[in-house]
């Protein structure tokens, strides 16, 4: 050892430095462990979803052991206070306080007293719990009741009730704490897509929140339906057995649209039970037809829902939405592959449907040949272009490091691709991003409108962006091959970037639906205004404001002096500033595919053939849209 060694000092070590954490300051230490990421509220998979659901499924899993029949949700937008009671059989009155306030605490920990649930660890109702500023419990059975009071998971009240005439169950009221949450609010959509998940996967459960109704009779046939875009090609296909349902039809839409769900949880990022899915249809209907047809020409334009129970599920991710698990229990208890179990039962099911329904089967095949001769066009395109993966240089994509492909790497949630426009404002995001798990790719010109057309427009010579585009995310073959796992449309918050981003929208909805419905596609906010103050040590105050309204807010609360500056392009914002934009304080709208969102119907009226409603409109805001060109810093600033 050199005498430079010897005389680097390093940080004592002593038993000083051995701390304990009692269970609800690990909690709140380190909520990421258990609850993936916190968000504000923003994301779906935000943590504040993911504590109103471990609550839900703690109801919903006493209506699957037969207890209650209605589960009670409040949710109060003011203090964001959620109540969720149901009228299961109630958490044992002497074990309340360890169920929700003791770690590694649960009725399900190879106990009959629950079957096929979705939460096994005993940490969901203690993640509530701890994470929350205010946590009340309170369980009724046989006429009795008792209840304990939490404030960030210490207990400072308890109580007990006697000769109580409420319905046996549970109620549990919450305030998730807004220091980890980032001043959270709640979108209502995100959790009124949530419950209507709840209801199609569990008939004969009705749902009450705040002032809607939750109810299916159907199951997941009334989901296909209640989300069908276009007309289907022939009635859905509903299959039912044990521990097992299926609804399998297809549209004139490009791509596939499959939902799937694991013990209640929406797996939309998949698994091994959809990868069993999808291989078990094409199989099987090859088989039925008795010709070898490519699988991605079976499931070209399909529209289909699987839902599973397995005995152990095993996720990849802390927000359970990719199941990892092989087998439908444990080995010990009997599994048998989950692969098996899905192709057993479409080989049987399916494949005794087809046969007693004949005009279905025609109408299949139909779509099905109809695929297979369009994608073997674009094969032949194809043959005539040099690689598209070859095309994908430095000048078009700035790759980053780590891939959503890169299973087990626990950054792979995280990896993104900004879709931006023009040299300067690549430039700005490249410059910016965290080049581990962000990639740009930049656009150059206006792609074609692709709207209403077969997808053989993308490999047209004149929409060489979009080839370049899709062979970036590597989509072309297969959405399980998406490299990143948000996509994310960044361009000027100007005409031209406003249409650009429609254009984009188009692309993507009528080629990679799947893109959307599970949850990859987003679209960049960036501030429309920068309103600043030099302070008196000759530094700045500085808001970025991403409405007028917030532009507003900022000059009233500077005061004289403040300096507005607008930003026109994503090229005028320095990388310096950029760095705020797309990292935490990044802001996402995520497009959604649901039935009442009204994206297609935009698209239509912007995109489609040119109408007189549309020629009015333009008409009416183009004198708008040039006042408001025309308006200076000064102006902003008066």
């Amino acid at each position: 050892m050199s005498k430079e060694e010897k005389d680097i000092k390093t940080p004592g070590y002593g038993s000083e430095d051995i701390q304990h954490w009692d269970w609800n300051v690990h909690l709140r230490k380190r909520p990421g462990m258990y609850l993936g990421k916190l968000g504000d509220g923003s994301e779906k998979d935000d943590g504040i979803y993911v504590l109103f659901k471990e609550i839900v499924d703690n109801a919903v899993d006493e209506f699957n052991m037969g207890h209650g029949k209605v589960i009670d949700i409040t949710l109060d937008e003011q203090t964001n206070e959620v109540s969720i009671r149901d009228y299961g059989r109630g958490i044992p009155l002497e074990k309340l306080v360890e169920a929700v306030g003791q770690m590694n605490t649960s009725g399900k920990y190879g106990s009959e007293a629950y079957g096929k649930s979705v939460g096994l660890n005993g940490v969901g109702a203690k993640a509530v719990n701890a994470t929350s500023t205010k946590f009340y419990a309170q369980s009724w059975r046989g006429g009795k009741s008792v209840w304990a009071y939490f404030e960030e998971g210490t207990l400072k009240k308890q109580g007990e009730l006697d000769g109580t005439d409420e319905k046996d169950g549970t109620l549990i009221r919450y305030t998730a704490d807004p220091t980890l949450y980032e001043n959270y609010s709640y979108k209502l959509e995100y959790i009124d897509s949530m419950l209507k998940n709840y209801a199609y996967l569990n008939t004969g459960l009705t749902i009450h929140f705040n002032s809607n109704t939750y109810h299916s009779k159907n199951g997941l046939l009334d989901l296909i339906n209640d989300n069908m875009r276009e007309t289907p090609l022939y009635p859905p296909i509903h299959l039912k057995g044990h521990d097992i349902e299926v609804v399998i039809t297809h549209s004139e839409e490009q791509g596939e649209n499959i939902y799937s769900f694991v013990n209640g949880q929406n797996t939309y990022h998949g698994g091994t039970h959809l990868s069993s899915f999808r291989e078990a249809v094409s199989k099987t209907v090859k088989d039925f037809f008795k010709k070898d047809y490519d699988p991605k020409d079976v499931r070209e334009g399909i529209v289909a829902a699987i839902a599973i129970r397995v005995g152990e599920p095993g996720f990849a991710n802390q927000t359970k939405t990719f199941l990892n698990s092989k087998l439908t229990d444990t080995e010990e208890r009997g599994g048998i592959p989950i692969r098996t179990f899905i192709g057993n039962f479409l080989a049987a099911e399916l494949d005794n449907y087809l046969h007693k329904n004949p005009i279905t089967a025609d109408a299949m095949q139909k779509k099905i040949n109809a695929s297979e001769k369009e994608r073997k066009e674009i094969q032949s395109i194809l043959k005539s272009k040099r690689s598209k993966r070859g095309m994908i240089n430095n000048e078009k994509l700035r790759d980053c490091k780590i891939h959503y492909t890169d299973t087990g790497n626990p950054l792979a949630e995280e990896t993104t691709i900004f879709i931006t426009e023009g040299n300067s404002a690549s430039g700005t995001v490249t410059k910016a991003r965290n080049s581990d798990t962000q990639a740009v790719f930049s656009l150059r010109g206006k792609p074609k409108n692709t709207y209403g057309n077969s997808k053989k427009v993308i490999y047209d010579n004149n929409n060489k962006e979009l080839n370049l585009l899709q062979a970036a995310l590597d989509i072309e073959e297969d959405i399980d091959n998406l490299r990143y796992n948000k996509v994310v449309i960044a361009t000027d918050a100007d005409v031209d970037g406003m249409h650009i981003r429609m254009l984009l929208l188009t692309f993507f909805l009528q080629f990679f639906p799947e893109l959307i419905s599970r949850g990859h596609l987003y679209i960049l906010q960036t501030p429309l205004f920068r309103v600043r103050k030099k302070k008196r040590d000759n530094s700045f105050d500085v808001h970025y404001c991403y409405s007028e309204a917030e532009k507003l807010k900022s000059i009233e609360e500077m005061g004289s002096g403040a300096e507005v500056t607008r930003f026109k392009g994503l090229g005028e914002i320095s990388d310096t500033e950029f760095e705020h934009f797309i990292g935490k304080e990044m802001r996402l709208d995520t497009i959604r595919l649901d039935n009442d969102d009204p994206t297609r119907e935009i698209l239509e009226f912007y995109m489609g053939n040119n109408t007189p409603d549309r020629q009015n409109f333009i008409m009416e805001n183009l004198r708008e849209d040039v006042v408001l060109e025309e308006r200076t810093t000064d102006d902003l600033s008066a």
